[in-house]
């Protein structure tokens, strides 16, 4: 008779047979994926230090991909998109949410358009990663249902460091691909000079932001989020199915040029804010806000310089639990454009006056 732990020891071996390793040659990085054999569940860049690819890393699809950076380099020439994949349509799309992916254990991956740009995905992961110096994004989501970004680092990214969106293939639009309920933990952007925003979340739900940092040179925005569906900043947004947004345990250690956190979602949609922490006068509103039901909850300090400014003259704001230096009164000052941090600034209709009716402030701070 076999007992239990050797029967179960065997069949652990058995599943460990079944999966097959491959490694990555330090020569042609793209040539070897577009060659991957189809029983490839584990693809490891453990024969060299640093590896180059000049073009794109195309992923096949596949039920399950682990691609394990073993603490080595990879350098991108300029055209790169790193990893990524081809979707010609949103047909193609829905059968690529079959694939699921996880980049892992990069000491660096450097250069090139992109890092990581990941479309059409159910559940993909990268942990455990630094993104160096990408042009236009260090990680790109593209209709990447229940993404996890895991204590990754993108630094000095040329515009924008992390962007969960819809996807922008034909076929697809702000309702049909959405990177719903991604989850960014311990995630650290640290910009430069030109970086527009540290993170950007487009039409997409309930994503969460956790334990996440934005500081370096000035940028942008640490948090640039909106659902309009034509990309219409002039405008209240307009996706129905964009729903929430959590941000908590935030941190902010630089100045900006236009904002901290942009708030442009639909009048039905919740956004929580909780737990930022701003560093020092940043030289710009700490919210910037548009459409949506925004609470703010939790905020521990609050210079007396800080300021909040809404587009929209009647805000949807909630203040719970905040510092008592952030004084919002219940009736603006005889401008009627400020009350205390609140400020109407660059209205969007003809409306010029604040109106206070659904702004409160529960439970103040001691």
């Amino acid at each position: 008779m076999v007992s239990r732990s050797l029967f179960c020891l065997s069949l652990f071996a058995s599943a460990v047979a079944c999966a097959n390793e491959y490694v990555v040659p330090p020569g042609d990085v793209a040539g070897f994926f577009a060659e991957l054999p189809k029983d490839a569940t584990v693809v490891s860049f453990s024969a060299a230090d640093t590896y180059y690819c000049e073009g794109d890393i195309v992923l096949p699809p596949r039920r399950l991909l682990v691609i394990d950076g073993k603490g080595a380099t990879l350098k991108l020439g300029p055209k790169s998109n790193g990893f990524t994949m081809v979707i010609a349509d949103q047909a193609e799309a829905m059968r690529r949410t079959g694939s699921r992916y996880v980049i892992r254990d990069f000491a660096a991956i450097e250069g090139g358009r992109k890092a990581i740009d990941l479309k059409a995905t159910l559940n993909s992961a990268v942990i455990n990663c630094r993104m160096t110096g990408q042009s236009v994004a260090g990680i790109d989501l593209r209709f990447c249902l229940m993404a996890r970004l895991q204590n990754v680092l993108v630094t000095n990214p040329a515009r924008k460091g992390i962007v969960v969106r819809c996807g922008n293939w034909p076929g697809a639009t702000t309702y049909n691909s959405q990177s719903n309920h991604t989850v960014l933990d311990q995630c650290r952007v640290y910009c430069t000079a030109t970086t527009t925003a540290a993170f950007t979340v487009l039409n997409t739900g309930g994503v969460h932001l956790t334990d996440c940092i934005s500081e370096g040179a000035m940028a942008d925005y640490d948090l640039f989020l909106s659902a309009s569906t034509k990309g219409d900043e002039e405008r209240g947004a307009n996706n129905a199915v964009v729903k929430s947004f959590t941000l908590d345990n935030f941190h902010v250690e630089h100045r900006l040029r236009k904002a901290s956190i942009y708030v442009n979602m639909p009048p039905k949609s919740t956004v929580n804010l909780s737990n930022v922490y701003w560093n020092n006068p940043i030289g710009a509103p700490v919210l910037l806000y548009v459409s949506g039901q925004v609470n703010v909850r939790n905020i521990g300090w609050w210079n007396p310089d800080f300021r909040i400014h809404t587009r929209v003259a009647m805000p949807h704001l909630n203040f719970e639990a905040c510092h008592k230096a952030l004084v919002i009164p219940d009736h603006p000052d005889a401008s009627g454009t400020r009350s205390g941090a609140l400020e109407l600034v660059d209205p969007l209709t003809n409306q010029h006056k604040l109106d206070m009716s659904f702004v409160r402030i529960t439970h103040r701070a001691m």
